[in-house]
């Protein structure tokens, strides 16, 4: 189960995001469906109303990289300018998701009718560019140990339970799902968890990853402190 408070929706006031809800219409989406494709036209956004969603780049080689995970009061998806721009990413139902869909063109009149929804619109995209930068800084500047430290520290602030000095996570990830988020092979992440568990930054219980030493996790990671807001998957 993912923590509460951190969606990515917060730059609204209520009274303007009443105005996009008023533009969106439902859509249901199973478990394991895509709701957008990379390679796709952009040109809708999508608010969660509930579920999970994940957003994941493909390789030439055709491996995913999940870059995201999105959860119930996140809003997401990509708009084109006047060329003709395509998705970037590819976004696919974790758990049985509702949703409410914004058309590009429905947007962009509100946007132009209420300058004080413009601006608050501006301040969510600046979040997610933000939250974007920190990713691939994250995931390229300090080698896969960076990359493996950041993640879990994210996995915390968004699935975690403090526990005293331990954190201790609400979801099983496997092996192979932290590869997917860093862009490693599964053995490469076994091996990296395990001198992690013994150097005593991280232990196991029932199969769930507890972080004993967030403050090494960070070092390993040049943590930069970003709220956590940011700092999550």
């Amino acid at each position: 189960m993912m923590n509460k408070g951190s969606y990515n929706t917060q730059s609204f006031s209520n009274q303007n995001f009443v105005k996009l809800e008023e533009l969106m219409y439902e859509q249901q989406v199973k478990r394991g469906e895509k709701i957008y494709w990379e390679g796709n036209d952009c040109n809708h956004l999508y608010y969660l109303k509930s579920g999970a969603v994940k957003l994941t780049k493909s390789s030439d080689e055709g491996k995913d990289l999940v870059l995201y995970h999105f959860q119930a009061g996140d809003l997401f998806g990509e708009i084109g300018d006047d060329s003709h721009v395509l998705n970037s990413f590819s976004a696919e139902a974790m758990t049985d998701c509702s949703l409410g869909v914004i058309q590009q063109k429905d947007l962009e009149t509100i946007l132009w009718q209420n300058g004080d929804l413009a601006v608050e619109f501006m301040k969510w995209m600046g979040y997610m560019q933000r939250f974007t930068q920190t990713k691939l800084r994250d995931l390229m500047f300090f080698g896969k140990h960076g990359a493996l430290a950041s993640t879990l520290i994210r996995i915390a602030n968004t699935y975690g339970i403090e526990e005293g000095n331990t954190i201790r996570m609400t979801t099983k990830f496997t092996n192979t799902e932290i590869a997917d988020l860093i862009g490693a092979t599964r053995e490469t992440v076994n091996r990296m968890l395990n001198q992690l568990k013994k150097d005593h930054i991280i232990a196991y219980e029932n199969g769930t990853i507890m972080i004993k030493d967030l403050e090494q996790l960070k070092a390993i990671c040049h943590c930069e402190g970003c709220p956590k807001n940011i700092c999550r998957l």
